[in-house]
């Protein structure tokens, strides 16, 4: 491309994002004749309106459209936008999508269907190769050349049911609003566009051209099933908008929480047997992001093994392009839900813009929200899938269902743990705070289990000074800020017996009993040193990571005076230290490790 050229388009979209906000212009691109915004946001008042094959917008850099009709889509024309989004995934692994354009062959004013056809393989800043589609009954993907796989196209509207997923394969049938799941690719490819790779490996590039969505779209949804939806937009979108009744009456018509998939990225295969992965749940509002429990699935795509997951922390209030992403309709409510111009905001993807696409390999931010006070649980399910739980609080929420603040677990597998709100089974809960509260959780288990529950992490709520677990039957109260309580209980479903507190009437014991030991990490010589002052018989000492996971343990240890465990192997992070004596008093503290 020419560059001088390049610099004049840049320099009329500046010009032209003036005009048009003063004058309520509408954009029109005619025959061979094209638009390029990088790095920056274009933003209509009305329509666009791409006359002829030849006009072309091209979005790169995360340069993105916005616009303010306020009525159902009205972009025009048989020309193209396109913009480019990179996957996160191999040919074994799904992607959750939603298309920013449709078909630009079909001439109308309203949102197009989209289809995998509509996909290409970029080779430099404006060209394109369209992507081979292969055959149903090739399962893998390629990179370079870039070839779908058909076989793994599917979208999913109002059910709950594993066997209802519907088969889209090559056909152009995605309504906009609608989700969809496609496999990555295997192998790479080296061509490199504004410094980015088009596939470095498992993250391959797209690029999505076609008629920009636009305007109002219905997003159809029935009580109590699931929609696979998503972002329609060739811009970011704000979930709390989008999610909440405040900004959107129609979300009315469900739960207000948004469920991504999650999944095993070592896992290679395509049998549903080897498949790991489960759903996060977002709750909008209290901008808070609870990962997924991972599981395993049999060939009837029901759970049956649980693994470990990465218990990572993602942004997720401002959707990226093309993300998808699953709603509930809420039961006793009819109608749509409405996703609109007015939801899509300029932020560019990253998570230090709480915008990221599915989830990006080894990247680990803090919680998503430092305002909203809150607990996060870690939960160790019978040694295998790790269970995070949200306890946050806002004085306008109740002790009853909130829309967009509590959200209901996607956990069936099992083991499970939860809290319990009327009767139902919740993964994050909001409620007004009380220092007094009893908050109930709940375990479910199909066979005898084991769980390791603990206390993640803690954020400005500084009225509580310590969490209990209480188990009710036998009136005991755990530590479980500071340590871990371990416990393992028969088949069944036990709703009654536990519940979190922030006050132990028994206080003095586990004073007494801390008092006894202590317990320090000395990271300048990278040991955990353990002092015993009063020499008492120590049976054991544990280490345990934040999931609950043990990491080592010492046995017999006797009546020395002073222990050192090295910690030089260990990765930086938090640590539980778990000490019992002969004569089964017990105490646990968390420590931190600097290597």
């Amino acid at each position: 491309m020419n560059s001088k050229i390049l610099k004049k388009i840049v320099l009329f979209i500046t010009v032209f994002l003036i005009q048009s906000k003063a004058n309520s212009q509408d954009m029109y691109v005619g025959v061979d004749t094209y638009v390029y915004a990088s790095n920056q946001c274009v933003y209509l008042k009305n329509n666009l309106e791409l006359s002829s094959a030849t006009s072309n917008f091209y979005l790169r850099n995360d340069g993105q459209l916005l616009q303010g009709t306020t009525g159902a889509g009205a972009n025009k024309g048989v020309g193209k936008l396109s913009v480019f989004q990179e996957g996160t995934v191999n040919n074994y692994q799904y992607n959750y999508w939603c298309s920013p354009v449709g078909n630009a062959a079909i001439s109308s004013s309203t949102n197009n269907p989209f289809g995998i056809g509509l996909l290409g393989r970029p080779t430099d800043v404006t060209a394109t190769t369209a992507a081979t589609i292969l055959s149903s009954n090739n399962y893998n993907g390629t990179a370079s050349p870039l070839g779908i796989s058909s076989y793994w196209i599917y979208k999913f509207i109002n059910t709950s049911l594993y066997s209802d997923w519907i088969y889209v394969g090559s056909a152009n049938t995605i309504a906009a609003g609608e989700g969809f799941i496609m496999k990555g690719t295997s192998g790479t490819d080296t061509t490199t566009i504004n410094g980015v790779q088009n596939n470095s490996g498992s993250k391959q590039r797209y690029d999505f051209r076609g008629k920009p969505n636009d305007g109002t779209i219905d997003i159809s949804v029935l009580p109590g099933e699931l929609t696979l939806t998503g972002n329609p937009y060739p811009s970011a979108i704000d979930l709390q908008a989008f999610l909440m009744v405040a900004t959107n009456p129609s979300a009315a018509n469900c739960t207000g929480i948004a469920y991504f998939w999650e999944h095993d990225k070592t896992v290679n295969s395509h049998y549903i047997a080897d498949y790991k992965g489960g759903y996060g749940s977002y709750a909008p509002a209290v901008d808070i992001y609870s990962p997924a429990v991972f599981y395993s699935y049999d060939g009837s795509g029901e759970d049956v093994t649980s693994v470990t997951s990465p218990g990572i922390i993602y942004k997720r209030r401002y959707s990226p392009i093309g993300q998808g992403f699953l709603i509930e309709g809420k039961v006793g409510a009819t109608g749509n839900v409405q996703m609109k111009n007015s939801f899509r905001v300029f932020v560019k993807e990253g998570s230090a813009n709480n915008s990221e696409f599915e989830k990006r390999a080894n990247t680990k931010t803090k919680a998503a929200n430092a305002g909203t006070p809150q607990i996060r649980f870690n939960t160790l399910l019978d040694n295998g899938a790790v269970s995070q739980m949200v306890l946050a609080f806002l004085p306008e929420s109740t002790d009853g269902i909130d829309d967009a603040m509590d959200a209901y677990s996607p956990n069936d597998g099992p083991a499970n743990n939860y809290f319990l709100i009327n009767g139902g089974e919740y993964v994050i809960n909001v409620l007004p705070f009380d220092i007094d509260k009893k908050i109930p959780i709940g375990f479910r288990n199909y066979a005898q289990a084991n769980y390791k529950i603990t206390v993640n992490s803690m954020e400005n709520i500084p009225e509580v000074t310590n969490v209990y677990l209480h188990d009710k039957t036998t009136n005991l109260y755990y530590d479980i800020k500071n340590s871990l309580y371990d416990l393992t209980l028969p088949a069944g479903t036990y709703n009654t017996r536990f519940e979190i507190t922030f006050k132990n009437p028994t206080l003095g014991v586990d004073e007494v009993e801390n008092k006894n030991f202590i317990v320090q990490q000395d990271n300048a010589n990278k040991n955990l040193v353990i002092s015993n002052p009063l020499q008492l018989e120590l049976d054991n000492c544990s280490l345990y990571d934040l999931v609950g996971r043990l990491i080592f343990t010492k046995t017999q240890l006797g009546t020395d005076a002073t222990y050192a465990f090295p910690t030089s192997n260990l990765s930086s992070g938090i640590y539980i230290v778990k000490l019992s004596t002969n004569d089964k008093m017990e105490m646990g503290q968390k420590i931190i490790v600097k290597n």
